[in-house]
């Protein structure tokens, strides 16, 4: 069995959307494949790559990003409502957002927002972040309700004990996954790219490695002894910042391999 990983897909883009329905030829009947949300804002092109992915698949893991949360194409009242809604539509379609586990090897979705831990707001941000219009929370809520929903669903999964155990989230888990190659310009959106208390859920699961997505920049680094690899697609002006395709996490036949050597 191969674990594989991808992020932001975005087949509201008709190059993307292309990419994805010609991109899996190869025979992955076998492997598991991570998406690591923002798949489309709508829920009709959402089922449509469930579908196709499931088929193509033994088992499809995904938890939403951002956009996924977007409410205003598909016209549902709040964001938490859209949530209900995709988990139904991912179980319908054969994909899921629970614990995995296989032999040694346990995968564990978990949910995230950000919470400007990461830096405070500009003004820039506050009027330009489309999240900020096209999500819609219960009344009442502000942000910190929004992460604290997501992180709470977390709590029972971080016991999750394995020979092998790789976490994925949409969502940055740390401020020390911010690129510092980034240009000054860019800098202002990293308020929303994620939540310490996500980092402060990592430190209790303990996985080995963990798949995270949303901000476009394709890398691998090791931090505090986890493995952290962001594997997105990206929107088609950013092909040189995203992944090229699927990202192998981990493959059993190689590690049987070389323990019988």
């Amino acid at each position: 069995m191969k674990v594989y990983a991808i992020s932001d897909l975005h087949i509201d883009f008709d190059g993307n959307a292309e990419w994805l329905f010609n991109a899996f030829d190869a025979d992955y009947t076998e492997d598991v494949l991570i998406v690591a949300g923002d798949v489309s804002d709508e829920l009709s092109r959402l089922e449509q790559c469930f579908t196709y992915l499931a088929c193509r698949f033994k088992k499809v893991l995904f938890v939403p990003g951002n956009h996924e949360l977007w409410v205003v194409r598909d016209r549902i009242r709040t964001s938490i409502e859209k949530f209900e809604q995709i988990c139904l539509l991912a179980e319908r379609c054969g994909v899921s957002m629970d614990v995995y586990h296989h032999a040694g090897v346990s995968i564990v979705p978990l949910f995230s927002w950000y919470d400007f831990s990461f830096a405070s707001p500009t003004d820039k941000l506050l009027s330009s972040w489309m999240d900020f219009y096209a999500c819609k929370w219960p009344d009442n809520w502000d942000l910190r309700h929004a992460t604290d929903f997501f992180l709470d669903k977390n709590i029972p999964r971080l016991n999750t004990k394995n020979d092998v155990i790789i976490s994925f989230s949409h969502f940055l888990p740390s401020a020390k996954l911010l690129p510092n190659f980034v240009p000054e310009a860019f800098k202002y959106l990293f308020p929303v790219l994620g939540s310490e208390k996500l980092s402060e859920q990592i430190s209790i699961l303990q996985p080995d490695m963990h798949v995270y997505g949303h901000s476009h920049i394709a890398r691998s680094l090791r931090v505090d002894d986890i493995d952290y690899v962001n594997n997105a697609l990206g929107y088609p002006r950013e092909r040189g910042l995203g992944g090229n395709g699927l990202y192998c996490l981990y493959n059993s036949t190689e590690i049987d391999r070389k323990e019988a050597g």
